[in-house]
């Protein structure tokens, strides 16, 4: 059951990917980034301080990697989304998951351990499936670049995440794995606002509104509290069942773009809706169980007890 923090990730990531494509006209890839870094620094800064936890920490080595690699996938994304439709960034950002079962399949190959889950394996292709028949992205000729870079995305967040899964099985905490990648979107933003400018120095675009203001609140709010139930759901879940759920994403996203961007779903929307839907209950009520350091730590966390 610890997976289902994924279902809540997928909602807030889809949430912010909306404030991200409605802000992508007023600031740049730099100051998206940057401006999710200062609000999740503040709030987990703010909740570690409260719990009385440290920010010490043994694995100094393991966040560094995990900031570079989230940091330069993050940047991708943001602006994949950007230059593309949002469905179509979506979709091939999605994509995640599928590098992540076929790294498992070869690395329960290579060793030849004979305890590849094979369901959950046809269950996280069925779901892409889903995803294409859901969003049936179409490429324009100028639409090439920024779908490489965001397919490019996927394939660095599919390392993201395992690495969030091995550092949460080693005992660090969600919250500081959280708080050190905020830090670096912080300092990677700022950098980035420079390095870009060019000769004529930084260009930092005002907040000149309340709903500019609004929109980088909630890019951040929505990051950081998906950033912590993702670092949860893999953590304590199953990997393929954590990155199957992932795939609800694409249809939170989908119901946003009906009330906000006034889309429109065919048969095929419909279709794949139900197949995404499909292939992640049954994955879920395949893995009954999560792996023992899973169970070992949920035993000591009371709030992964309580889902």
């Amino acid at each position: 059951m610890q997976s289902l923090w994924m279902l809540f990730a997928s909602f807030m990531f889809a949430v912010m990917g909306v404030c991200v494509k409605l802000a992508s006209a007023e600031f740049s890839t730099s100051e998206l980034v940057m401006y999710r870094g200062v609000v999740g620094v503040i709030t987990l800064g703010t909740i570690i301080t409260l719990r009385g936890e440290t920010f010490r920490t043994a694995m100094p080595g393991a966040h560094v990697w995990r900031g570079l690699i989230g940091v330069t996938s993050l940047w991708l994304w943001y602006y994949s989304i950007g230059q593309l439709p949002l469905a179509t960034a979506m979709t091939l950002n999605y994509m995640s998951p599928i590098w992540i079962a076929v790294w498992l399949f070869a690395m329960g190959w290579w060793h030849a351990k004979g305890d590849i889950k094979w369901p959950l394996m046809v269950a996280v292709g069925l779901s892409f499936v889903g995803v294409t028949l859901l969003l049936r992205p179409a490429f324009n000729a100028n639409q090439l670049t920024p779908a490489l870079i965001a397919l490019g995305s996927s394939v660095i967040t599919a390392t993201a995440y395992m690495q969030v899964r091995k550092m949460g099985l080693a005992g660090e905490p969600e919250n500081r794995v959280v708080f050190y990648f905020t830090v670096m979107n912080l300092a990677a933003g700022v950098v980035g606002v420079f390095l870009t400018g060019g000769s004529d120095g930084p260009v930092w675009h005002p907040i000149a509104s309340l709903r500019s203001g609004l929109l980088l609140l909630a890019i951040g709010v929505c990051a950081t509290s998906a950033q912590i139930a993702m670092t949860r759901a893999y953590r304590l879940g199953n990997t393929l069942v954590v990155a199957n759920l992932q795939y609800t994403g694409i249809v939170f996203s989908s119901v946003w773009g009906v009330f906000i961007f006034g889309d429109v779903f065919d048969w095929h929307s419909w279709a794949g809706i139900g197949i995404i839907l499909a292939s992640g209950m049954a994955a879920t009520f395949y893995n009954t169980r999560s792996t023992d350091k899973g169970k070992a730590i949920a035993d000591t966390d009371p709030i992964a007890s309580e889902v």
